[in-house]
């Protein structure tokens, strides 16, 4: 069942890039986040993605949020896809892919490619604007503008 809007951030824990144990209540009640689900490190369409987080990642700050990335991929992976484009904010390995069904984010293309998509909390840890699209660049002012109208 996919998150609603109004819906309270599930209950999971995941590995982070360091192979910390990253459980969201370390953000909900401090912050604002954003989770954004993309398919693959280091293929371009994600690569454009993250790099676009991280080039407007001062103004997520200024609006007192954090930006969190989920992929299937490996703590590993996150490392070296984090070192190759220094990426400032927090990636989460889903690797059994559980997050991405407790937040039903669908497979784009017939199935055969991990869904990207968009989520905006506000402090609470209440999910407050979903976005989904293949197109990499426009998750970062959608998020940006959900943000800055939560204020």
């Amino acid at each position: 069942m996919a998150l609603k809007v109004g819906d309270s951030i599930p209950e999971i824990e995941l590995k982070d890039q360091n192979g910390d144990t990253f459980d969201f209540s370390s953000v909900r009640g401090i912050q604002p986040f954003v989770v954004y689900f993309y398919p693959k490190d280091f293929t371009p369409g994600c690569t454009k993605e993250a790099c676009s987080f991280r080039d407007k990642y001062e103004d997520f700050k200024e609006l007192g949020a954090e930006v969190i990335g989920i992929s299937a991929d490996s703590e590993e992976s996150h490392q070296k896809f984090i070192s190759k484009y220094d990426l400032p904010f927090i990636f989460l390995s889903d690797e059994d892919k559980t997050a991405r069904d407790l937040f039903g984010v669908k497979p784009n293309l017939l199935g055969m490619i991990p869904g990207r998509e968009t989520f905006i909390f506000d402090m609470q840890g209440i999910l407050r604007y979903k976005f989904n699209s293949m197109n990499a660049t426009r998750h970062i002012p959608e998020a940006l503008t959900a943000l800055e109208k939560m204020k």
